[in-house]
């Protein structure tokens, strides 16, 4: 039984660093390479300029601590939470301005994968 939990928990552990590069990979690509739909989101919520570069250099920096997480789990907890916080923020922005159901979507899947990571690694749930 031992070979056969050590397999598990490697699988689950594989499973949440997936999670964590997912999420990073995911803010990186939006915020960096399609920056130009950004903008046009938060003119359409009606949010100003500065609370777009402070949103988006908070997302960009806890996701580079997702990944640095990886190799030093101690940093992974509040940045997952507090990204999850910031996809909350999301889908209430989406909901503000009535957008379609699927621009909720993405950051609702982020969102459960933050709030996935941070179970992981607090010990919430068994990986």
């Amino acid at each position: 039984m031992g070979a056969a939990q050590n397999v598990l928990n490697l699988k689950m552990s594989t499973i949440v660093i997936v999670a964590q590069i997912i999420v990073a990979l995911s803010i990186i690509v939006v915020w960096v390479f399609r920056f130009d739909n950004i903008v046009k989101e938060f003119k359409q919520y009606g949010l100003p300029d500065l609370v777009r570069t402070i949103v988006g250099a908070t997302k960009i920096a806890l996701a580079t601590l997702l990944i640095a997480g990886i190799w030093c789990p101690s940093l992974v907890v509040i940045p997952a939470l507090l990204m999850a916080f910031l996809m909350l923020c999301a889908q209430v922005a989406h909901i503000k301005v009535r957008n379609p159901w699927h621009k909720y979507l993405p950051s609702l899947f982020l969102l459960f994968l933050s709030l996935f990571i941070a179970a992981a690694y607090t010990g919430v749930i068994t990986v």
